[in-house]
């Protein structure tokens, strides 16, 4: 048996009209999937040395002082996200950069950043008016 539960509210907050929500979640989960995979300093440092060129695991794993099959399943994450791309290439497998996600990912902290911009602006122009009624 299923037990219906209504959505908690909690006051103050406006619930939205149903719109393309399908789509902003599907954003949402690529942006969760590319945040969560540049949360892990190993990753990062993955993508710092993919930046100077694609390489293989082995050459990913040495300066990390990691096991082969630990550094796969970072190499795994960041495929998981988009951020690497991998190739077999004869007996080694190379890893390269992907950049899409990364796109998505500024895009959004763009956009988080024009509104802070515009809220401080707003705060500015407040304080200079307090301090000009003030006189």
């Amino acid at each position: 048996m299923v037990a219906l539960v209504a959505p908690m509210r909690t006051p103050g907050c406006v619930r939205r009209a149903a719109g393309p929500k399908v789509n902003q979640m599907v954003r949402y989960s690529t942006l969760d999937r590319t945040f969560a995979a540049l949360s892990d300093p190993t990753r990062r440092g993955i993508l710092d040395r993919l930046a100077q060129g694609p390489a293989t695991l082995g050459e990913l794993a040495r300066p990390f002082d990691i096991t082969l099959p630990g550094l796969m399943k970072h190499v795994r994450v960041l495929e998981e996200a988009r951020l690497v791309v991998t190739e077999k290439k004869g007996r080694a497998r190379e890893c390269r950069l992907g950049s899409e996600p990364l796109d998505d990912a500024a895009e959004w902290i763009e956009t988080y950043r024009r509104r802070w911009e515009r809220r401080l602006d707003r705060l500015e122009g407040y304080l200079e008016r307090q301090k000009g009624a003030a006189r």
